[in-house]
């Protein structure tokens, strides 16, 4: 199901901004078995997979940060940091799949010609770029960017105004689309249009803050760039059954 809670006007947007971890392809148990993995080094107890994925969507930094339950002692959560980094390079494809419905939808985005697709993700960016291209994105996607690309993260918006002028488009002319709050944030920070995933690991901060389009299923997305009802008036919210 595709609900527009906001006008958008489909047919200016010229650039795709995607998350990854969440959005396009599901990570949670390759990342809770590094984050616990990183755990039995340091001599800690497991934590369950349903704990970590409330801790994804920050950054590595973050994610290992709030594993370890937010000590002081910044030497030992950079050891940490570098330990669970270190083990997720191997294991990062062990498990993570794409979503059901991504490829076909990148396929339909790309092949109409009329925009750019790209991702910013918080993740570092070589395993995000590894991860895109393992699983047969890479045709799609002009540009990846991670986590460490630029010296702040998303929700700031140095990572989108970066794709914004790497494209020669304005922020009337992008969207970003993400599973999360952050995402939701990123956007409106540097004027975008936003689209939430209610399929990815944090839907329920999307009711925290509502994007202008939110969609059930990634083969929905599409479906905003083809179907004339996407011109629901401002302050209206239509469901368009997929």
């Amino acid at each position: 199901m595709l609900t527009v809670r906001r006008s958008v006007p489909a047919e200016r947007i010229r650039l795709l901004i995607f998350d990854l971890d969440g959005t396009l392809v599901d990570s949670r148990q390759d990342l809770c078995n590094s984050v616990n993995a990183m755990l039995r080094h340091l001599g800690r107890p497991e934590l369950p997979c349903d704990v970590v994925a409330t801790y994804i969507g920050d950054g590595a930094p973050m994610l290992v940060r709030r594993a370890l339950g937010d000590p002081g002692d910044e030497p030992f959560v950079q050891r940490a940091l570098e330990y669970f980094l270190a083990w997720y390079r191997e294991h990062k494809l062990d498990t993570t799949y794409l979503y059901p419905g991504v490829l076909d939808a990148l396929r339909i985005l790309h092949h109409s010609g009329a925009r750019k697709l790209a991702v910013l993700s918080n993740k570092p960016v070589n395993p995000s770029r590894a991860i895109v291209e393992a699983l047969g994105m890479g045709e799609f996607f002009s540009q990846v960017y991670g986590g460490n690309s630029f010296p702040t993260k998303k929700p700031d918006p140095a990572g989108a105004r970066a794709l914004l002028q790497e494209f020669g488009v304005s922020p009337a002319e992008a969207m970003m689309i993400g599973d999360s709050s952050i995402d939701v944030l990123t956007g409106r920070n540097a004027g975008l249009w936003t689209c939430g995933c209610l399929h990815g690991f944090a839907p329920h901060t999307l009711e925290q803050i509502a994007p202008d389009v939110l969609i059930d299923d990634p083969a929905d997305l599409p479906q905003l760039f083809s179907s004339p009802q996407h011109a629901a008036g401002a302050d209206e919210s239509r469901d368009l059954q997929a």
